[in-house]
């Protein structure tokens, strides 16, 4: 060997959570893959504090650029709110001297209050306090938001619907980056925001919080609802949240039809933006499934027995219906293994007040796969790998029979059980999806699922493999994503299978970002 040569042996190799050898996969790919999961509460292997730390030192390492893009990406594209304004913040401490940051900004603020969230944000993580509290901001940061302001996104209903009393006001706001108004009625507009006299709009909030108040023209929840829904004031989210107290107010029969039909709308569903598992929680809210999970966190178990069935019935038939809707848009997948992963490490709740567990994203993005699929497989893997037989039709159903069930396969991560029994049937599936933590165990007798796929490629050698990453931990994966048969897609909305057309082209994941125009 050469003097001054070094072995390259073990450089792109480390372990993961578990200790078992993974792969590395890049900077710009982990901080993909942590900001498409990204949350603020504690996950399985990582405290929120960690995942934070690792989003700062991510951003320092990869181009302005390219974090600016992926911001634009998980706003836009991946309907997620928080993480792109945390990103705007961070980059503006590290970068000047050109208009990235006021274009990020410009981006990822699509509501009104997501001016005073990125302010509000500037001043926890810059420690600021007092009447000078925002000082010191970025003036790149100010140049966003003051042209957005001065553009004619927001008009005097949406800065009113959320004109609340935080720690930032839409006119600390003002005060701070001085639009100048493109008109007499944005002047008026300002004026009411620095004197605090914008109207408050006729909201859903608004009517029921009056509801039963003297001076009220409807006095019960009933007549609230009926109104709300008559007036299409409701939407969407605010609708899938509230299916519980609708039915609890015992609105009438064509009240309900009238809900259902919004609710099961296909355009209706494709503006809405709902990340999938939001329908899989509003089933599970009206149905009383899942509500182990609600003790196990020490939540209040809902009681389901006062809601008229027959209601139930008809809300659960439109929300199936809403998931087919859904995924209609999903590219269709022929000759198809479709796995996901129910081991321990996926039973954390996505939130602290959900009853949604990490692996019921998977279960459900699983099943709206296998709903346009042909000649497909599905299963689950935990200690061993299980095929499990579904209708396409019922996605939600399917999801909480996976609930059911996932016990029977035990609670380790052992991924390579799913390769083990397709060399085991000879079954050559032209294309293999994972929805996991990507956290895997070692090989026990097989070789590992890494080993496992290379004899697999000799059964089928234009195979493909696709780990969808449903964590982001950034540890290392159990496959090498450089090759050209394994691909890293990351995130929890149905947009992720978008990923799979630049795949298709021999792409990545990365290749979609980039190509976000900035």
């Amino acid at each position: 060997m050469s003097k001054f040569a070094k072995s390259t042996k073990g450089v792109n190799t480390t372990t993961n959570h578990e200790g078992a050898i993974a792969y590395k996969i890049g900077d710009e790919m982990e901080l993909y893959s942590l900001v498409c999961t990204f949350g603020l509460q504690n996950k399985f292997y990582e405290s929120a504090k960690d995942q934070m730390d690792r989003l700062r030192d991510l951003i320092k390492k990869v181009s302005p650029i390219f974090v600016a893009k992926l911001a634009i990406y998980a706003r836009e594209k991946m309907c997620l709110r928080t993480v792109p304004v945390v990103m705007t913040v961070e980059l503006a401490k590290l970068h000047q001297g050109d208009d990235t940051v006021s274009k990020m900004v410009k981006r990822i603020i699509q509501r009104a209050d997501e001016i005073t969230e990125l302010l509000s944000y500037y001043i926890l993580v810059n420690n600021r306090t007092g009447t000078k509290k925002l000082g010191k901001v970025s003036a790149q940061l100010k140049k966003g938001i003051k042209d957005i302001f001065e553009s004619d996104r927001f008009n005097e209903y949406h800065f009113g619907k959320y004109n609340r009393k935080t720690d930032v006001r839409f006119r600390d706001a003002l005060f701070l980056t001085h639009p100048k108004p493109q008109s007499d009625e944005q002047k008026v507009l300002f004026d009411k925001i620095t004197k605090d006299t914008l109207e408050t709009p006729y909201t859903w909030e608004t009517q029921l919080s009056e509801a039963g108040q003297a001076s009220s023209p409807v006095t019960t929840k009933k007549a609230v609802w009926e109104e709300l829904i008559d007036s299409k004031k409701v939407g969407y989210m605010a609708l899938l949240r509230n299916l519980r107290n609708i039915i609890k107010a015992e609105v009438s029969w064509s009240h309900i039809d009238k809900v259902c039909e919004f609710l099961s709308d296909a355009e209706a569903v494709k503006n809405s933006k709902q990340l999938p598992f939001r329908f899989l929680s509003a089933y599970r809210m009206i149905t009383g499934i899942g509500q182990e999970a609600r003790g196990f966190y020490g939540m209040d178990i809902l009681d389901v027995s006062d809601l008229n069935p027959r209601y139930v019935n008809q809300i659960v038939s439109a929300l199936e219906k809403a998931m087919v809707a859904s995924a209609e848009n999903l590219p269709f997948f022929d000759n198809a293994l479709f796995a996901t992963d129910v081991s321990g490490s996926m039973m954390k709740a996505i939130s602290e007040k959900s009853i949604v567990q990490m692996f019921d994203v998977g279960s459900v993005l699983c099943m709206m796969a296998h709903l346009r699929s042909n000649r497909s497989v599905t299963g689950m893997f935990g200690d061993s790998w299980k095929v499990v037989n579904f209708p396409k039709e019922n996605i939600l159903r399917n999801a909480n029979e996976i609930r059911k069930r996932e016990g029977e396969v035990g609670y380790s991560t052992n991924g390579y059980k799913v390769l083990e029994w397709a060399l085991k049937q000879k079954e050559s599936f032209d294309n293999i999806y994972m929805f996991t933590d990507a956290q895997m165990y070692g090989s026990g007798n097989s070789g590992g699922i890494a080993t496992l796929w290379e004899k697999y490629k000799k059964i089928n050698p234009n195979a493909k493999l696709f780990l969808f990453d449903l964590q982001g931990y950034g540890r290392g994966i159990p496959l090498d994503i450089r090759r050209n048969d394994v691909f890293l897609i990351t995130g929890w909305s149905d947009k992720i299978f978008d990923v799979l057309d630049n795949i298709s082209k021999g792409g990545s994941a990365l290749d979609t970002i980039n190509q976000i125009e900035f």
